[in-house]
């Protein structure tokens, strides 16, 4: 087979390939877009435009996961959850499971309001309009086919630089993958909307996040008002997603940070777990929040001692149709860097946060 054969043959199978998180659609059919064309060049066919997406949901799905070209080059097919029925009245200990939930949320309560406090004590170099944020992280995703069972590939990092520029945009940043399992490895692609987006919750920039409120209950109300909900999810789920995404792949003043800690701590569900450990090997303490609606349960990890956002897990909790009956890990990420650069493609140069 020649290696437009082969390049084809490749582009086919991602496009029938699940999307294990449920990212803005936009870029899945901007990606889509990028592989059927190649696809079309490759056969001799005249290039298909692809169809206008919907205005950005947010930056990842699921909470703090960092864009994932092998994600986003999947297609526009989103991970089917067929939910396990819950049959039978509680049992005798169900008082005792209660009782250690409540404690369980007191906790993550109390480490929350912690981690915020820890948080203020950070310092954050402002970011100019003209800037870019930069983030690297150690990623691993499903790589297993839709209708089988989940197949994590080999951790490979994903850097992203996210444009800080308050005017509609429609490219909105730029992504690069390396390493074994990458899509398009060492390739910079751009982050692209149909339709120019301003700054705001699907393009939080520096001073955008800079003008929230600090009250959490505030802030909390805001987000809970503005986030987009995906069929199937609550919409507490949905804005613990969203405060994941701007706490792991934004820079903010120590204040704002602060104050969506705080906020997440008033999101109902939220649980505390003494040890979890992410996809870089380093263990810490992580605040979890599962989903019955949509069958999810992410992760935030943090560094025991320092509180330092370290990363985060996504799982599915069941899926009667793939026959999975307990936590299921579909995606693990550290973040390594996060700094400002005055270009995209730079790594090194800036400050680093």
């Amino acid at each position: 087979m020649n290696a437009d054969g082969r390049r084809t043959e490749d582009a086919l199978e991602l496009l029938s390939a699940p999307a294990e998180w449920d990212l803005p659609s936009e870029r899945h059919l901007h990606y889509k877009d990028v592989l059927m064309q190649q696809i079309d060049q490759d056969l001799g066919h005249a290039p298909v435009p692809a169809p206008a997406p919907s205005p950005r949901r947010r930056l990842t799905r699921p909470a703090v996961l960092v864009p994932l070209a092998s994600t986003v080059l999947a297609g526009a097919l989103a991970l089917t959850l067929t939910l396990n029925g819950t049959g039978g009245g509680p049992g005798p200990a169900q008082p005792d499971r209660a009782a250690t939930g409540s404690a369980h949320a007191q906790n993550a309560s109390l480490t929350l309001n912690r981690i915020a406090v820890a948080a203020m004590a950070s310092d954050v170099t402002p970011v100019r309009d003209d800037q870019f944020v930069y983030v690297r992280s150690l990623t691993v995703s499903n790589k297993g086919t839709f209708e089988g069972p989940v197949e994590l590939g080999a951790p490979h990092t994903v850097e992203t630089w996210t444009s800080q520029d308050p005017r509609p945009l429609k490219t909105l940043g730029w992504m690069r993958e390396s390493g074994k399992d990458a899509v398009m490895p060492d390739e910079t692609i751009p982050i692209e909307s149909t339709d120019a987006v301003p700054a705001g919750i699907d393009h939080p920039t520096y001073t955008w996040l800079s003008s929230l409120p600090t009250d959490p209950d505030a802030l909390l109300a805001l987000l809970r008002s503005d986030v987009r909900v995906s069929d199937g999810e609550s919409r507490e789920q949905a804005v613990f997603s969203l405060i994941g995404d701007l706490l792991s792949q934004t820079l903010m003043p120590p204040r704002n940070t602060a104050a969506l800690y705080k906020a997440a701590a008033r999101i109902p569900g939220v649980k505390q777990i003494p040890d979890a450990v992410d996809v870089a090997g380093r263990h810490g303490i992580a605040i979890t929040r599962e989903d019955a609606s949509s069958a999810t349960r992410d992760e935030w990890i943090f560094d025991k001692h320092s509180l330092a956002f370290l990363g985060a897990r996504g799982f599915i909790t069941h899926d009667k149709q793939k026959g999975i009956t307990s936590d299921t890990l579909m995606g693990s990420t550290a973040v390594l860097r996060r700094a400002v650069v005055d270009r995209h493609g730079e790594e090194s140069a800036g400050t680093e946060s």
